[in-house]
């Protein structure tokens, strides 16, 4: 089973490199939601601290957004995916690999890039650190619950709006408690509740995302 994993991992991973386009795309995507906030805003320093956490999550939640449709639409297109729901390794474990992948390609680079673009708002090095911190912690439950709502909307026309109004809602606790946690390193007080929440919250949605994703494939193929 083991194998298997690591298998699609690589093979999933090679595909996006191959695609590495639409990866940059989200990425740069994401450079520029952040980077335009300063310029429109003026340079306030005060300001500009307080706003800057907000913006660089809002940035990684969309630009990890832009990433799901793709998740398992190709899959679906070349009927690999009704392979992986036939195949004797449970699909739990086939789309949890499928997730790790999309986020060692889409979601990992936001996270070291993001302390580049915190420089912007004045943060400091603690700041910056616990920002990275936070995305590495919250944004694996951005692809997990994105990849939940890419399964149920498997195969419908206008896949990727549905995808959006599903997840937007849930990514709210996420963004939250990411940006809680940087405000509170800023105002000189603990992070750790806000990033074991984070933990907490990614971990959960690790234990009940890829059953939640495998029953969903599997009615889609029913």
């Amino acid at each position: 089973m083991l194998k298997v994993f690591k298998a699609l991992v690589k093979r999933d991973m090679t595909l996006a490199w191959r695609r590495r386009t639409d990866l940059l795309n989200a990425v740069l995507f994401f450079v520029m939601v952040s980077s335009l906030f300063p310029l429109a805003i003026g340079a306030d320093p005060k300001l500009l601290r307080l706003i800057g956490p907000g913006v660089v999550w809002v940035g990684a939640l969309l630009s990890c957004q832009l990433t799901l449709p793709r998740l398992f639409a190709s899959d679906h297109a070349d009927q690999t995916l009704e392979a992986m729901v036939l195949a004797p390794t449970p699909l739990s474990v086939l789309v949890l690999a499928k997730v790790l992948s999309h986020w060692l390609c889409a979601n990992m680079p936001l996270v070291f890039i993001a302390p580049v673009l915190g420089m912007q708002f004045g943060l400091g090095p603690e700041a910056l650190g616990v920002l990275a911190l936070s995305l590495a912690l919250g944004t694996p439950s951005l692809s997990l619950i994105g990849a939940i709502a890419g399964a149920l909307t498997l195969g419908l026309r206008g896949a990727g709006m549905l995808v959006a109004l599903l997840v937007l809602p849930l990514y709210c606790p996420v963004l939250i408690m990411g940006c809680l946690a940087v405000e509170a390193t800023v105002s000189g007080l603990s992070p750790e509740p806000y990033l074991l929440l984070l933990a907490a919250f990614s971990l959960a949605t690790v234990a009940i995302g890829p059953w939640a994703i495998a029953t969903a494939i599997g009615i889609a193929y029913e």
